[in-house]
């Protein structure tokens, strides 16, 4: 009865979310809060499960209102532009080249490990180049979410530490293990590029096929003016400084995002009304994942808490034929993906499933650190198709583009990357 409820609520988030209905903080709150009222538990326990979930997002749910205001931040003083500009301007009108360049574009911006700061900085710096050369926006999104897939490997993206604190070992120590697969999916990512250029030809892209994306002349005056072409090597030389502090874990990394923050907007913005603006300005963004991920964090309570994880997982295993127990790693390695896009929270998928199929997978003679490492690559390519995760909904609004859409384009490439 449990894992049934558990698997109607899951269905309906899902349902939910993809029809554009309602927000998710609503759907990821009130759906597992009906949930619990259907299997007996009283609303005060409801609301002990609800703390809990979200105690274990806080410090995220912090790291991402600081991160994403950073990452704003540099984005506005510029320091992407150099990159971006140059890959853009030496691909040209050749569509390959501009699929290409998308690719290495959104490679080198996920780096930090944030979704919205890459979809902030890819997106718009490519859509009009896709639309006037008639480029379908889907080969925007798919490239894009391939890439912050592979890169989101990095031991400060979240995932792979994550999943090092379930195995009890150091994050920095599972990425060495990982390095090879990712360097590996680094190089699909391009020959993918490739492939999708090639297809946009045959759709009849090419350059004058399409339309100019109108500018807001006065949006883009401010949007100069806040250029500090004169400090890019402070903020380069800032911002490696903040990732090298972060891949050693020496400070607690929100704490570092603050600090890193406020050098960020002293030395650009020594103005006081302009760094409330800038603020305010990537604030709403900063906000919503934040509460979002709050919202997910509660979803995860109440699963605990009424036990619905536990009995999903042992009902999803107990069809697993037992001499089939040996590729546990495997199964669960291709299931990560669909699993990933359903379940969308890491916390959810990290510290509930996982562990459970590392159990099953240790009594057939599966080492958990095999489990772990196809998990976490499964789960890592769905990161920006996910009806779970904020960036998503930033990204197909940035390309007027439906969910749906998005879905049934990248979701069968994802799955053929990984």
């Amino acid at each position: 009865m449990i894992a049934f409820v558990g698997f109607v609520m899951i269905v309906l988030i899902v349902v939910l979310l993809l029809k554009g209905k309602m927000s998710p903080i609503v759907v990821l709150t009130l759906i597992p809060t009906i949930a619990a009222l259907v299997l007996g538990y009283h609303p005060i326990e409801i609301t002990e499960f609800i703390k809990e979930g979200i105690g274990t997002t806080t410090s995220n749910g912090i790291l991402f209102i600081f991160s994403v205001i950073y990452f704003g931040v540099m984005s506005d003083t510029g320091m992407f532009d150099v990159i971006v500009n140059f890959l853009v301007r030496r691909a040209g009108n050749n569509v390959i080249a501009v699929t290409v360049a998308t690719a290495i574009i959104a490679t080198i911006v996920h780096l930090d490990g944030t979704t919205v700061t890459t979809v902030l900085i890819t997106i718009p710096a490519l859509y009009p180049v896709y639309k006037r050369m008639k480029i379908d926006s889907r080969i925007l999104l798919c490239l894009t979410g391939a890439c912050m897939g592979v890169m989101n490997l990095l031991p400060w993206g979240g995932p792979v530490a994550r999943a090092a604190t379930v195995l009890g070992m150091d994050a920095n120590e599972l990425w060495h293990m990982l390095i090879p697969i990712q360097i590996a999916g680094l190089v699909f990512n391009v020959v993918v590029a490739v492939l999708l250029g090639m297809l946009a030809i045959k759709q009849g892209a090419g350059a004058g096929a399409g339309e100019e994306v109108e500018i807001d002349q006065k949006a883009k005056e401010d949007e100069l003016a806040l250029r500090r072409p004169k400090l890019l090597i402070y903020n380069l030389v800032l911002t490696i400084a903040l990732i090298a502090v972060l891949s050693t874990g020496i400070v607690t990394s929100y704490v570092a995002f603050l600090i890193a923050l406020s050098l960020a907007l002293a030395v650009n913005y020594p103005d006081l009304k302009l760094q409330d603006k800038l603020i305010k300005k990537h604030a709403p963004a900063a906000l919503i994942i934040s509460a979002t991920l709050f919202s997910a964090g509660a979803m995860v309570g109440i699963f605990d808490g009424t036990g619905m994880l536990t009995e999903m997982a042992t009902a999803i295993m107990s069809v697993i034929p037992s001499f089939m127990g040996q590729f546990i790693h495997i199964i669960f390695g291709v299931l990560a993906l669909p699993l990933g896009l359903c379940v969308g929270t890491d916390a959810y998928f990290y510290y509930g499933i996982m562990p459970l199929v590392m159990e099953v997978g240790e009594t057939y003679g599966v080492a958990s650190l095999s489990t772990a490492l196809t998990m976490v690559i499964g789960k890592n390519l769905v990161l920006m198709v996910s009806p779970l995760v904020p960036a998503t909904y930033l990204a197909i609004g940035l390309t007027n583009t439906e969910l749906k859409d998005h879905m049934k384009f990248s979701i069968p490439i994802y799955w053929f990357i990984g």
